[in-house]
């Protein structure tokens, strides 16, 4: 009779959490970086690290990647992009680390200087979760954004409010 050890399974370093964020707004395109492609890319990205690999598995390109980060309102995307990239195993990494998860915790709350269009945005895509599991990119969750439909909410006179509730729910 055969006796086999139990598999241990190998340490991918650190557990890494992607913080959530905002897709960042642009013009709509089936071929462009929809909301949930830019979720997908950076799932890719906080697997395998490398920007490249990462577009090429969402079906973009490096430099299109690189052009999303310079976009207004792209805040919460580079910071998940930071966190993705940043190394835990050094005292500079960890604090590069920090730093992105403080910028994205910032990203995420509502500014007093938000537009309608934007809130919009945010209403329509709203916050993206990417889920790792042991270092692996296992899939993206949406979930609604509802401080920004509170937002809207507050700006629209009480008459047309249910018209708004009606819009969005």
């Amino acid at each position: 009779m055969k006796h086999y050890l139990p598999r241990i399974a190998k340490s991918r370093g650190p557990a890494r959490r992607i913080p959530a964020f905002h897709a960042v707004p642009v013009r709509p395109r089936s071929d462009g970086w929809t909301p949930l492609r830019q979720a997908e890319f950076i799932g890719h990205l906080a697997e395998t690290r490398s920007v490249a690999t990462a577009s090429r598995a969402v079906s973009m390109g490096r430099e299109s990647a690189y052009r999303l980060r310079t976009k207004p309102g792209a805040e919460g995307f580079n910071a998940a992009w930071d966190v993705a990239l940043a190394r835990l195993g050094t005292a500079k990494g960890k604090a590069q680390w920090l730093a992105a998860r403080e910028a994205a915790r910032i990203a995420l709350t509502p500014h007093r200087k938000v537009t309608l269009p934007q809130l919009e945005w945010r209403v329509e895509t709203g916050i993206w979760h990417v889920i790792l599991r042991g270092g692996r990119y296992c899939g993206v969750r949406r979930k609604a954004d509802n401080g920004a439909l509170l937002a809207i909410l507050s700006r629209v006179p009480e008459p047309d409010r249910e018209d708004i509730l009606e819009l969005y729910c």
